[in-house]
C-alpha cells in the first residue's frame, strides 16, 4: 500500500520579513540624496521659521516664495535634463532677459496680442537653443563655450534692443501669468474653498496612483516597501498637501503660476521617466559612445534637449517679465547660476546621467527658502551670495563621495 499523501503546511517564513527590510533599507540607501535633501529642504524651512518669529510659513510669505522663485524652477527643470546629458547651460539668463525684452517691444510699444507675443517669443525660444544646439551636438564644440557665447551675445542684444531703457507697464492680461490667481468656484469668502477641493482630489489621486503602482510591483515579484513604511509615507505626503492648500486657501487661493509649474513638472516627469527619449537622454549621459554605439541618436537627442531648453528660457523671461512688470537690461541676471545650483542640490550628478525633475524642484525650493529667509532676516546680498556658494559646493561634494563609496 501507499503511504498516505501528507499535507504540506506552509509556514511563513522569517526569511520574506527579512528580505522586506532589507528591502527598505536598501530603498533608503539608494534614494539617500533625495531623502537627504528632502529632509535639507524641512529643516531648512523650520530654521527660518524660528528665526523670523513666524514670518516664513505666512500664507502671504508662502504665496511670495512660489511666485519669486517660479523662474527659477521653470529654468531648473530644463538644465537638469542639459545636465544629465553631461552639458551645461549658461546662457539661460540672458536668453530669458532677450525674450522679455522682445515681450515688452512687441506688447508695450506695438501693442501686439498677448498669445501671439507669447508664441513668437516661444518660437524665439525653440531657434535660440537649436541655434546653440547646433555647435555642441554636430560641431561638437563644448557646451560650456558655446553657451558662454550665448550669454555673452544675448545680453548685448538685450541691451541694445532695449537701448538701456526698461519697457513697461505690460498689459494686466500678460501679468496675469505670474501675479494671477484661480478664482474660487464655491464662492467660500475669506477660505478658498476651491483649493481645498483640489488638494482633496490631488491626494486621493496620489493615493490611487501610489497604490496601483505598489500593486503592480508586487503582481510582477518587484520589492516593495514594508505596508507600513508604506502607509506612513502616504499619511506624510497627504498631510503636506492638505496643509500647503489650506495656507493657500487662507490667502488668494491657487497661483497661475503654479498651475503651470504642476504640469510642467508632471509633464517632464514623464518624459524622463516614461518614455524611450528619456531613456535615451539618461543613456547619454551616462556614456555618450555606448549609447552611440547601441543605436542612440546621440547627435539629435543633445540638440532637442538644448532646443527645449530654449523654449524653458523663453518661458521664464515672460514669467520674470509679468512678475516684474517691466522688462529692463538687467533682467535675467544670475538665472543660470541658481538653475544649475537648484540642480545639483537636487541631486544631479555632476558627471550626468543622474537626477530627476522632482529632485531639481527641491533644490529650486531650497534656494528659494534660503534666499527668501536670508532677506527676512536682513542679511545683505554679499551674505547671501557667499552662503548659496558654500551650500552648492557642499552638495556637489556630497555627491562625489557617495559615487566614490558605490565604486
Amino acid at each position: 500500500m501507499e503511504a498516505p499523501m501528507q499535507k504540506t503546511v506552509h509556514q511563513p517564513s522569517k526569511r520574506s520579513t527579512k528580505d522586506e527590510r532589507l528591502t527598505f533599507k536598501q530603498m533608503i540607501k539608494s534614494n539617500m540624496r533625495s531623502y537627504s535633501m528632502v529632509i535639507a529642504l524641512v529643516l531648512i524651512m523650520l530654521l527660518f521659521q524660528l528665526l523670523t518669529g513666524g514670518i516664513l510659513l505666512r500664507p502671504l510669505n508662502i504665496t511670495n516664495l512660489i511666485l519669486q522663485n517660479s523662474y527659477i524652477l521653470v529654468l531648473a527643470v530644463g538644465m537638469m535634463l542639459v545636465i544629465i546629458t553631461g552639458h551645461i547651460d549658461l546662457s539661460v539668463g540672458s536668453v530669458a532677459a532677450f525674450v522679455g525684452a522682445l515681450a515688452g517691444i512687441l506688447m508695450v510699444q506695438h501693442h501686439v496680442p498677448v498669445w501671439m507675443t507669447v508664441l513668437i517669443c516661444l518660437v524665439l525660444g525653440a531657434l535660440i537653443g537649436a541655434w546653440q544646439g547646433f555647435w555642441v551636438a554636430y560641431v561638437k564644440i563644448p557646451a560650456f563655450i558655446v553657451t558662454l557665447a550665448g550669454m555673452l551675445l544675448f545680453r548685448g542684444l538685450t541691451m541694445v534692443i532695449l537701448e538701456g531703457q526698461s519697457i513697461a507697464p505690460f498689459p494686466k492680461t500678460f501679468q496675469n501669468i505670474s501675479s494671477g490667481f484661480l478664482p474660487d468656484l464655491f464662492n467660500g469668502g475669506s477660505l478658498h474653498l476651491f483649493t481645498l477641493v483640489v488638494g482633496l482630489a490631488i491626494s486621493v489621486l496620489f493615493i490611487a496612483l501610489e497604490w496601483r503602482k505598489r500593486n503592480g510591483q508586487k503582481k510582477y515579484g518587484f520589492a516593495v516597501s514594508p505596508a507600513p513604511v508604506f502607509g506612513i509615507k502616504m499619511a506624510v505626503i497627504v498631510a503636506v498637501i492638505m496643509i500647503f492648500s489650506y495656507i493657500l486657501a487662507t490667502y488668494e487661493g491657487i497661483p497661475t503660476i503654479l498651475v503651470i509649474l504642476a504640469a510642467l513638472i508632471i509633464a517632464y516627469s514623464f518624459v524622463a521617466n516614461r518614455t524611450v527619449v528619456g531613456r535615451h537622454i539618461y543613456a547619454i549621459g551616462g556614456n555618450e559612445k555606448a549609447a552611440q554605439l547601441s543605436g542612440i541618436k546621440t547627435k539629435r537627442v543633445t540638440f532637442w534637449v538644448f532646443v527645449n531648453m530654449g523654449v524653458l528660457a523663453a518661458l521664464s523671461g515672460l514669467i520674470f517679465a509679468a512678475r516684474l512688470n517691466a522688462a529692463t537690461p538687467k533682467a535675467g541676471n544670475l538665472f543660470e547660476l541658481d538653475a544649475i545650483a537648484a540642480c545639483f542640490i537636487g541631486g544631479a550628478s555632476a558627471y550626468g546621467g543622474v537626477g530627476t525633475i522632482g529632485g531639481a524642484i527641491i533644490g529650486g525650493l531650497v534656494m528659494g527658502v534660503m534666499n527668501n529667509g536670508m532677506s527676512l532676516l536682513g542679511l545683505g546680498i554679499d551674505w547671501q551670495q557667499a552662503i548659496k556658494g558654500l551650500v552648492l559646493l557642499a552638495a556637489v561634494a556630497f555627491d562625489i563621495y557617495n559615487k566614490n563609496k558605490a565604486a
